[in-house]
Order: C-alpha cells, then sequence, then structure tokens
C-alpha cells in the first residue's frame, strides 16, 4: 500500500496545499491498494460513508437514477477533487453513486482524521465550506438548465465543461477526457440519441470535430455561443 507523500504535485492536492506536514500526516493518507477499472463502483446509493476519499488518479462520475431510471451525472472529480464529504459532514448515507469511468485511484481519509482537522484548522475549514458554496451553486445552476435550455445549449455546455475541467490537448484541441455519448447526454440531461444527434450536428457546423472516441473543440468562440 502506498503512502501519501507530501512532494505530491500541490495542484492535484489543492485543498492540502496550506496544510503542514504534521497536519498532512494526520489524516493518515493512504492510497487505496487496489484500482477501480472503467464502470466499476466506489460507493452506492443509500450506503453509509466510513471515510472520505481524494481522487488520486482517473476521473470519477457522481450519479443518481430519477423515477424514470434516467441516470443523471451531477458531478465528475478528478485528480484533487474530494468525494462524499457532503454525506460525510451531515452523518447520512450517500445520497448519490460514484463509479469510476476511467482507470481511477484514491487516497483515503479517515473520518475522524478529517473531523479533527475541521477543529484544529480555520482555513481547512473555510475551504470546506467553499467547496459546499460551490456545490450549491453548481446544482443551482444545473436546475435552471435542465429547466430552460435548449438540447443544443445543454450539450455545448456539457462539452466546455468537459473542456474547462480537464482541459484539451494543447496540439490537436482534443478533450483529455474521453466520455461515452451517454455520458456526455447524463451530464447534459438529455437522452442519448439527442446527445448523439447534438454533437454529430455541431461537427458537421465545425464547431467540433471527431476522431475516433475523442471530440476535439475546433471553434471555442462558437461552442460557446451555442451554450448561452
Amino acid at each position: 500500500m502506498q503512502e501519501f507523500k507530501t512532494n505530491t504535485p500541490r495542484t492535484h492536492f489543492c485543498m492540502f496545499s496550506e496544510l503542514s506536514r504534521e497536519q498532512i500526516a494526520s489524516l493518515r493518507l493512504q492510497e487505496i491498494d487496489n484500482s477501480y477499472k472503467k464502470g466499476e463502483v466506489l460507493f452506492s446509493e443509500g450506503s453509509y460513508p466510513k471515510a472520505l476519499y481524494v481522487v488520486y488518479k482517473g476521473i470519477v462520475k457522481i450519479h443518481k437514477y430519477g423515477i424514470n431510471g434516467k441516470e443523471q451525472i451531477t458531478r465528475l472529480a478528478s485528480a484533487g477533487d474530494l468525494i462524499g464529504y457532503r454525506s460525510l459532514l451531515n452523518n447520512e448515507s450517500y445520497t448519490a453513486s460514484a463509479t469510476a469511468i476511467e482507470e481511477t485511484k484514491l487516497f483515503k481519509i479517515p473520518s475522524e482524521a478529517f473531523f479533527n482537522l475541521l477543529k484544529e484548522n480555520p482555513d481547512f475549514s473555510m475551504k470546506v465550506i467553499q467547496m459546499l458554496a460551490n456545490d450549491l451553486r453548481q446544482s443551482e445552476k444545473q436546475v435552471v438548465n435542465m429547466a430552460q435550455k435548449s438540447v443544443r445549449e445543454k450539450i455545448a455546455e456539457a462539452l466546455l465543461l468537459l473542456s474547462n475541467k480537464f482541459g484539451v490537448n494543447e496540439n490537436t484541441n482534443a478533450l483529455n477526457s474521453i466520455l461515452t455519448r451517454k455520458e456526455i447526454g447524463d451530464i447534459a440531461g438529455v437522452t442519448t440519441e439527442s446527445a448523439i444527434r447534438t454533437i454529430s450536428d455541431f461537427n458537421k457546423e465545425e464547431i467540433i470535430g471527431i476522431e475516433g472516441k475523442r471530440i476535439l473543440i475546433k471553434d471555442l468562440t462558437k461552442l460557446e455561443r451555442e451554450a448561452i
């Protein structure tokens, strides 16, 4: 089992960037000794949290299912992001599931160590509060988008989210993340068929390009206009 090292790139662990070596050591961060393959469930809606998780490598989708069984991706987590902290803070069961959408590794923080740090470090507590506020803002934005935006606007915004979250290849402008059309549709809150059709339309209009499984951002300005 690989132990957390304090020389891990700070950009991957911005939540812990202001902690001392002693405080980092107090978290007893350890990498989970098994990797999660694409499609493997990290935790399920309704189960109870026993620890806090930090993504070390990979991409995780936080998702839940509606009454009609339609999956909705509410959040994507990548390196440095915390998973499951709201349920841990509220002492309640998970309100959504977490599934790896590519090979993923996590660090685990025992709940007792996390709560102790919140009590002892005001700066860390403030970062957690800011994270909760950002989650609330994104949730409110998602509700508005679901109710008011067209399919084209929703897909454009989903592609921009992927671009902003995971970046693009500086040589090809290809999205660094590879998601299925279904996953893009689940992020946007539209059917898989609508996602396929709209992405095809954007390709024909040369807003994006398609090379195998990868999507290239060919005209960022037009894509941003579509998302408005």
